[in-house]
């Protein structure tokens, strides 16, 4: 898989700190970005979030570029409806037969019976799609056969306060693992894009109690450790 950031609210940490201080002051926000000091909007900015006012980190968004996932996770993501998507269509895209890639589980991978199941399985799928396609069917219909597993492209455009969200549940260890690979590596990246705004990112056990209750994973401080590591 790939993660990338391709763009973003330029300096998204003072815009959203400028917008925090827009409702305090008598200046407007304009005024605000170009004369506050980086210091005084970022304290301000980390004060404003620890009050639970998130909407100010509304005013900053993010466009990711996802490309070798699997469609078993492009159903999970688009379920984040506060964003705006584009995915690689299979009724107007073709593949040949070796183009058919696919995410291969890791529990699968593992086991040598199992990935030999797994990869006839995909051949299979891979070979009917082919035929269909020979045959006239359109893509359209072929792509019936096709796999949750078949790899896809995405572009993904989110505000910060639903990034936040996202990552909040998608990091935590009980998400679908290339789920969580993906939310883990967005995060990165928007920790050096917005160091302020996602300074707290991770699973919700991060800053308080697991809200998972009997489900728990049991590895709070490991987890705790891994993502102020992050």
């Amino acid at each position: 898989m790939e993660v990338k950031i391709i763009a973003h609210t330029p300096n998204p940490d003072m815009v959203c700190a400028a917008a925090a201080f827009t409702s305090w002051k008598k200046k407007t926000t304009a005024e605000l970005f170009e004369q506050l000091s980086e210091k005084e909007a970022l304290d301000f900015l980390k004060m404003v979030m620890g009050f639970g006012h998130f909407s100010v980190t509304e005013h900053a968004t993010f466009t990711f570029s996802i490309s070798g996932v699997s469609r078993a996770l492009t159903h999970q993501l688009v379920r984040h409806r506060i964003a705006s998507y584009t995915q690689q269509s299979q009724r107007y895209v073709k593949f040949s037969e070796d183009e058919v890639k696919y995410v291969t589980p890791h529990t699968i991978d593992e086991s040598k019976e199992a990935r030999e199941m797994f990869t006839e399985a995909m051949a299979s799928a891979a070979n009917a799609y082919q035929r269909l396609l020979k045959k006239g069917i359109p893509p359209e219909d072929a792509r019936f056969v096709l796999p949750n597993a078949a790899t896809t492209n995405i572009v993904v455009t989110m505000n910060a306060r639903e990034l936040m969200h996202l990552i909040r549940l998608r990091t935590c260890e009980r998400t679908q693992w290339e789920l969580r690979e993906v939310a883990t590596e967005m995060l990165k990246q928007l920790k050096k894009a917005a160091p302020i705004l996602f300074s707290d990112g991770g699973p919700a056990c991060v800053i308080g109690p697991c809200p998972e209750g009997k489900l728990t994973c049991g590895k709070i401080q490991e987890v705790r450790r891994k993502f102020k590591e992050l």
